[in-house]
């Protein structure tokens, strides 16, 4: 019986499955492969993959033809007519080391056996034994299995490189979608490789991979695998990979996620599971992008009188993540500049100050009590803070000046430091972190005047989530990665438990509050921002410097996103020689990202809108009162403020800022 002529083959889970015992001695016997457990976006796109190996194994069956046939065409042509050994092949392979052309005879079968069972028959070993059993096992696998069955185990037990195992982790890595789905000449590159998959890398190695794909094809063609149009057409296109950046910004998620499911008492190392994240693809794309170039530029040593200022010792590093305010899913989080070089997840794990970005919450706070309105006048001035200790505070300004009186929106706007210290003083400080705590913010707020201006360190993960509240109108959400994690079967056999989100300040304040920092960004410290995000799109949030540049922060959102980025180096030291600022660096990597969320024209999916109980009155920016006749309209604006608390109102009652399911401290 000719071989092609075999019994049908059965499918190989079905055989995989019935090879008992045989597996751990006989060499001839298709085994059980490591499989991972894949990582998924929100919208089902594969972002990752976990495992003992990298290796998701397909059916033959799924696949286009062209592309086992690519693999039989440079490594075996022959597959179809040999018995497991090519004696044929064998001959001319004498022939032409006699000649001194030395080159190999394996048939794909023979490679089967080496790689699927290297402790049986080590593929290293040059000795004539080796490769007598080799090809006994080879022959022996033959009779034992279709060749579709082969060819199918062969394909999915290749090493491409990376720790990437099988054709479907390959596909997905260098081209970014699945073997199913690959392209002739995606094809023929991809056979390019068990030659060698070091040589013949594609993203490291494009010219050199390009010449062995057009190999390929061309052998394809002189096997009458394809034609010679298919050929031409295929040689003409331009070898194109995913870029690498896409793995390394998905790494830190997908590093997140892993560890979250381990810890819901998933067994992901066995393969097999699908972990469905939160995770906006094009998002976390666009942040990691983002901060990738932001702090490469600002990294770069900037010329002063001629001459280059030399650069701080240590890599300057980033980190950024963006939340769903309605729900606290995280749409993106970049923990790091470039995972090969530190795999440390800033937005985790990593605590800093976030110096002026903290104010929000001590104006919040002063609102909520009714110690301020957003009107009330404060004076920018030198300030003596006698502390217990005995020793004297005077909190100063970036710009080294005094602006005098300014109303507590004009104060955050022009970030003013003494004028946060003193209304963080009439609200309390432990009134202040209280509500931070409330609205997420998990850090040690101590009793200082100091800690106004953001001293306390805090996570870029817990400045989003705050931020959120501010967004979404006072609700604390909880930040989650994994959406559910499902089996081979699509059941669900884990589901993160969230909590129930919880009312932690009033909405009229947060709409306050927000609507101040929308003039942070229109005209304050982060016009950067407003420049870079389409005029469409509301966005307010707040830029944070630390003393010396050594940390700079943005926090910010829009109706749809809530985010935080910072940069800093990990060993605290001057960023630019000590002039960077949040506004002109975190700032722009934060609004590149949005923008790029935002991007053909898409439009904000929430509003928002002044809920009850609020009272719009306009003011004079000048006068710092309400406006008038005079008022020109350049220095007219709408000031906001709740219910009762407007100038001309009736005496104001504390305790009733809150009616209508605030929660008190």
């Amino acid at each position: 019986m000719p071989v092609t002529a075999r019994r049908l083959a059965r499918p190989l889970a079905l055989v995989l499955a019935s090879a008992g015992p045989l597996v751990a001695q006989d060499p001839s016997v298709i085994i059980p492969l490591p499989q991972s457990s894949l990582v998924l976006a929100r919208d089902g796109a594969v972002i990752g993959e976990v495992g003992r190996q990298v290796r998701t194994s397909v059916s033959i069956g799924s696949l286009p033809k062209y592309l086992p046939a690519a693999f039989v065409a440079v490594e075996d042509k022959r597959f179809y007519q040999h018995d497991g050994v090519d004696l044929v092949g064998i001959a001319g392979a004498v022939k032409d080391a006699l000649t001194g052309d030395a080159r190999g005879a394996s048939t794909i079968t023979q490679q089967l056996v080496g790689n699927m069972h290297p402790t049986l028959v080590d593929r290293s070993d040059k000795s004539i034994g080796r490769k007598l059993r080799e090809q006994d096992a080879a022959r022996a696998m033959e009779r034992r299995y279709s060749k579709a069955q082969i060819l199918e185990a062969y394909l999915n037990t290749i090493h491409f490189g990376h720790g990437w195992y099988g054709i479907d982790a390959a596909a997905r890595h260098y081209f970014g979608k699945p073997a199913a789905r690959v392209t002739l000449a995606e094809a023929a590159t991809l056979a390019s490789m068990p030659k060698g998959p070091a040589l013949y890398d594609p993203v490291k190695h494009p010219e050199r991979v390009r010449e062995r794909r057009n190999l390929v094809l061309a052998l394809m063609a002189e096997q009458g695998m394809i034609s010679a149009s298919e050929k031409a057409q295929s040689q003409a296109q331009p070898l194109v990979t995913t870029s690498e950046t896409r793995d390394e910004a998905m790494r830190w998620v997908v590093s997140v996620a892993r560890i979250q499911a381990e810890r819901g008492g998933v067994p992901l190392r066995d393969g097999g599971y699908r972990i469905v994240t939160t995770i906006d693809p094009a998002l976390q794309l666009a942040l990691a992008k983002a901060l990738r170039e932001g702090v490469a530029a600002a990294e770069t040593p900037r010329k002063r009188k001629g001459k280059a200022a030399a650069a701080p010792s240590g890599t300057l590093e980033g980190a950024g993540v963006f939340v769903s305010p309605v729900t606290g899913e995280v749409l993106a989080s970049v923990g790091g500049r470039d995972p090969d070089r530190s795999t440390f997840d800033r937005v985790i794990d990593g605590r800093r100050q976030p110096g002026s970005a903290f104010k929000p919450f001590v104006y919040a706070e002063a609102l909520r009590q009714g110690v301020s309105t957003a009107a009330t006048t404060w004076q920018d001035s030198a300030l003596r803070l006698v502390l217990p200790t005995g020793k004297v505070y005077s909190p100063d300004n970036a710009d080294g000046k005094y602006l005098g009186p300014l109303t507590l929106r004009e104060a955050l706007v022009e970030s003013r430091n003494p004028v946060a210290v003193q209304v963080g003083q009439a609200a309390t400080i432990d009134s202040v972190a209280l509500l931070a705590r409330r609205m997420g913010l998990d850090a040690v707020i101590e009793n200082y005047p100091s800690s106004a201006i953001g001293t306390a360190s805090v996570r870029p993960l817990d400045m989003a989530r705050a931020y959120a509240a501010f967004a979404n109108g006072g609700v604390n959400v909880s930040p989650r990665f994994v959406l559910r994690v499902e089996d081979r079967a699509g059941r669900t056999v884990w589901t993160p438990r969230v909590p129930a989100p919880q009312y932690a300040l009033d909405n009229r304040v947060a709409y306050i509050m927000r609507d101040i920092m929308s003039d942070v960004v229109a005209r304050g410290t982060a016009t950067s921002a407003r420049r870079i995000v389409p005029a469409r799109i509301p966005v307010a949030g707040k830029t944070g410097t630390t003393n010396g540049s050594t940390d700079v922060w943005f926090a910010g959102m829009t109706p749809d996103l809530a985010g935080a980025v910072w940069v800093g180096y990990d060993t605290p030291k001057p960023i630019a020689g000590g002039s960077a600022a949040g506004g002109t660096i975190a700032a722009p990597i934060w609004a590149r990202a949005v923008a790029a969320y935002y991007a053909g024209g898409r439009a904000a999916q929430n509003v928002w809108s002044p809920p009850p109980g609020m009272v719009a009155v306009d003011f004079d920016r000048a006068t710092r009162a309400p406006a008038t006749l005079e008022t020109l309209p350049a220095y007219r604006y709408t000031e906001w403020f709740v219910a009762g608390t407007e100038p001309g109102a009736l005496a104001i009652d504390p305790w009733r800022l809150f009616e209508g399911g605030a929660l008190g401290r």
